[in-house]
């Protein structure tokens, strides 16, 4: 009874939302802003669409998508037509050029071009990896939404595990993430290889746990790519706080900022610690003091809540800033205590205590002060 119970919640917080996929429009690069993708998969091709499917592979593959971000929308918004509705280019996320590489080589030569082609301070990357219930063009369409809406400087990177895009198939999935780590790891060497001077890491939900699995391997193998590594930003985290723990401890020192976007009162998590039989999980942490003894920061984004809480920075214009400013965020905090206000535009930061950063709306603030 207690399954039927956890997966009729699962399907009510991601299971209706339409399904996001691939169509092919080179047109469309003369109308919307083309953000350029390049991509690592342990996905299987699916041979009806040509594209990258739902099931795994042992083999991991290369390619770079070109993503074409629609003039007429507010940051935070993606929309894509229907099976049945014609595309839009004013309207819709769509691709203007798939590229699969035959071999790992030719994505190492093309992405070392296209770092090459970059002014210096410009030659990072940043690497997004993807949540539970995604397929590959939810996964995508996302990471250009943040890139474009970010205004992301350097490379954008998207590692697409083989999720099963199913909304009950969190168990699979979390095998899916494990079976993964490999690809993820190999991913961050050849951009390493490439000449990626930086690389950064934004994880959403179980593809943060993959995130903390591949980082933890990397530093238990002295993998050299890892020092490339410039900073971590989990969102929404579905890892259990005594794992993450004992991963972060791995570390001689985590990648700095190291930072963690949680809120309280995310219910997807607390679906996902009923599943596990845990109390909470990173993502929603009650307690900060469990995790105040590692070098991270924890952003709480419950004032922002909105729906299921589960993407609060993606969906919110004011939150999606501090993506791109986290290490201003932290620098501005470093050895100041008091409130921020005016360091983002609309949004109040409160440090608590080493560990965390209360944020709130500027008029959620103004009015708990008239109260």
């Amino acid at each position: 009874m207690r399954q039927i119970v956890i997966g009729c919640c699962l399907l009510v917080l991601v299971g209706c939302a339409q399904r996001a996929y691939v169509r092919l429009d080179p047109a469309a690069a003369q109308v919307g802003a083309v953000e350029q993708v390049f991509i690592g998969t342990m996905r299987d091709i699916n041979p009806e669409t040509g594209t990258f499917g739902n099931q795994r592979s042992e083999v991991e593959r290369f390619a770079r998508y070109d993503v074409s971000v629609p003039p007429d929308r507010k940051p935070g918004q993606i929309a894509f037509p229907g099976s049945s509705q014609k595309s839009d280019p004013e309207r819709h996320f769509l691709i203007t050029e798939a590229v699969h590489y035959p071999s790992t080589r030719e994505f190492r030569s093309n992405l070392a071009g296209q770092v090459r082609a970059r002014p210096r301070n410009e030659r990072d990357a940043v690497i997004f990896v993807h949540g539970f219930n995604n397929t590959f063009a939810d996964g995508l369409f996302r990471i250009a939404q943040l890139a474009h809406d970010i205004e992301t400087p350097g490379i954008t990177m998207h590692y697409s595990w083989p999720s099963a895009a199913n909304p009950l198939g969190y168990v699979a999935d979390r095998d899916s993430s494990m079976f993964a780590r490999d690809g993820l790891e190999t991913l961050l060497r050849e951009t390493a290889a490439a000449g990626v001077q930086r690389i950064i890491i934004v994880a959403h939900s179980m593809g943060a746990a993959l995130t903390m699995e591949t980082l933890r391997q990397m530093a238990l193998r002295q993998d050299p790519a890892k020092d490339r590594i410039a900073g971590v930003i989990l969102i929404s985290p579905d890892i259990d706080v005594d794992l993450f723990r004992i991963q972060a401890q791995s570390f001689d020192q985590l990648p700095q900022p190291f930072v963690i976007f949680g809120s309280s009162r995310d219910t997807a998590l607390s679906v996902s610690a009923r599943i596990t039989g845990q109390p909470e999980r990173l993502g929603n942490l009650q307690d900060i003091s469990r995790i105040s003894d590692l070098e991270v920061t924890y952003l709480d984004t419950t004032e922002f809540n909105k729906g299921a809480g589960h993407f609060n920075v993606g969906d919110n214009p004011a939150l999606l800033q501090i993506i791109g400013r986290v290490e201003d965020i932290n620098t501005a905090f470093s050895g100041d205590q008091r409130g921020k206000v005016g360091l983002l535009p609309g949004v109040v930061l409160t440090v608590q205590n080493a560990t965390q950063v209360i944020m709130a709306p500027v008029g959620a603030v103004a009015n708990d002060l008239a109260q």
